[in-house]
């Protein structure tokens, strides 16, 4: 073996364990809440415990990249909504779906002050999220423009509706809590078109809204 493919295979290995701490500690922290032991989560991905604490010192830099994997990975479903699907509209509902990304780290930040800090300070976390609130600008200006979303609604307004579905559902049954969500949705997206409906207070509650400090 070359030193090159030695050296691509020792990556290789770095990311294979980096994704199987990811995935053990959102298991965990899912189940258990965010206090789980590291030697816990690193039993549960099968690595050493050296190998957690070298790839993750402290339990602050491990959320820390749990929150930015996370968002990660909705901008980039959210990009694609924009991209690929056929109408505004479709483009919002796949927008809509993509909650169950973040649930977990929403929930985090409200069982633990330390997760609440990472997801409000991190600037990569703050800069992903303030991306994919741009793309839900663009989403809602143009289903407004073409005529399937009520035009009284802002994405300021869409988000909390968001914001909603990443509490906790009260059935303990995860098959209940499942279909109970996309039940919540569909609702979300009844009340959201541009069928006449009751006028709404007030003002529609912009993305600058939400990001004001």
């Amino acid at each position: 073996m070359t030193v090159e493919q030695e050296e691509t295979r020792l990556r290789a290995d770095a990311r294979r364990n980096r994704d199987q701490i990811l995935a053990a500690a959102k298991e965990l922290f899912a189940d258990a809440g965010p206090d789980v032991p590291m030697e816990e989560i690193a039993r549960r991905a099968g690595v050493g415990v050296g190998t957690l604490y070298r790839r993750f010192p402290d339990r602050t830099s491990l959320l820390r990249e749990i929150a930015r994997d996370t968002f990660r990975s909705v901008l980039l479903e959210a990009r694609a909504a924009e991209e690929e699907e056929p109408t505004a509209w479709d483009a919002l509902v796949r927008f809509l779906r993509l909650t169950q990304k973040v649930k977990l780290s929403v929930q985090l930040a409200m069982l633990s002050p330390l997760a609440r800090e990472v997801l409000q300070e991190d600037p990569r976390t703050r800069e992903f999220r303030r991306e994919a609130l741009g793309i839900l600008d663009r989403i809602v200006e143009h289903a407004q423009e073409e005529g399937t979303l009520r035009p009284d609604v802002g994405p300021g307004d869409v988000t909390i509706m968001l914001s909603l579905l990443l509490r906790e559902l009260p059935p303990r049954s995860a098959a209940v809590a499942s279909f109970a969500t996309e039940r919540c949705i569909q609702l979300m997206l009844d009340g959201l078109s541009a069928r006449p409906g009751t006028p709404l207070p007030g003002r529609a509650v912009t993305s600058a809204d939400l990001l004001m400090e």
